[in-house]
């Protein structure tokens, strides 16, 4: 059985997601950053919303919490890490532990950098990773906290993942994202692709998200920056793997 899934706009660019067992109907939210379209596509899917899981701290995906249909008896799960900062934790959380929700079993991956203490949820039986604001459509959080090694880390360790993976991330940055990549790699087909229909998706509204992880492996900037291509296409052929991903994070935060 695989897990349904739904992606909610939030906010002005932010994505929720709810996953449901369609036989028991028990659902499960990840990040809330306001309620009301959460709640609304709980009520429009006959859902029983059982848990909540929070990737990390950030109000944008927290804030929403308090104002869930059933607050009360929602159990809500995160990080041990973040665990003083984030709301009140029913199940604390580290890499690598394991937790079942809507009856399928999610691994955790820490995956720092954008924030330290960030995790991910992987749900490998449904095929879905909840990267939040790690591995993003087309790029990758900016570091508030964490270094470009631990970024680098965490690209490195999500791109490990099959590539059938569903990358469920948290905002709708896709088109800026796509036009940055542009800019590094012009002559990828693969790109040019992608960026006509994530035209196409914007100029009817519809989300970019979530994608596969195999083709943010083609696309993604940041997933390869140990790639000889781009790093020709950089002028830094013999550079670190790292130093790489710090010169591709600088040029997007200035871009």
């Amino acid at each position: 059985m695989t897990l349904t899934l739904t992606t909610v706009s939030c906010l002005e660019d932010n994505y929720a997601f709810i996953i449901g067992n369609p036989v028991t109907r028990e659902a499960a939210v990840i990040d809330v950053p306001n309620a009301g379209p959460i709640n609304a596509a709980v009520t429009g899917g006959n859902w029983r919303l059982t848990t909540v899981l929070l990737t990390h701290h950030h109000w944008d995906h927290v804030d929403g919490l308090d104002d869930l249909d059933g607050r009360d008896n929602l159990r809500v799960i995160g990080a041990k890490a973040d665990a003083h900062r984030l709301p009140p934790l029913d199940l604390a959380l580290s890499e690598g532990d394991s937790v079942t929700i809507c009856d399928e079993d999610a691994v955790v991956l820490d995956v720092s950098g954008h924030t330290v203490g960030h995790i991910a949820f992987y749900f490998s039986t449904s095929g879905y990773a909840f990267t939040a604001d790690s591995l993003m459509a087309m790029g990758c959080g900016r570091l508030f906290e964490g270094t470009p090694a631990q970024m680098w880390d965490t690209m490195q360790k999500l791109r490990k993942l099959p590539p059938q993976t569903i990358i469920c991330s948290g905002h709708e940055y896709t088109q800026t994202n796509a036009a940055f990549a542009a800019t590094l790699d012009p002559d990828n087909r693969a790109l040019r692709s992608r960026i006509e229909g994530i035209k196409a998706a914007r100029a009817t509204g519809r989300p970019t998200v979530p994608s596969t992880l195999a083709l943010e492996m083609e696309t993604n900037p940041f997933l390869r920056a140990d790639q000889p291509d781009l790093k020709t296409a950089l002028g830094m052929q013999d550079a670190t793997d790292t130093a790489v991903f710090t010169e591709i994070r600088t040029r997007r935060d200035n871009f």
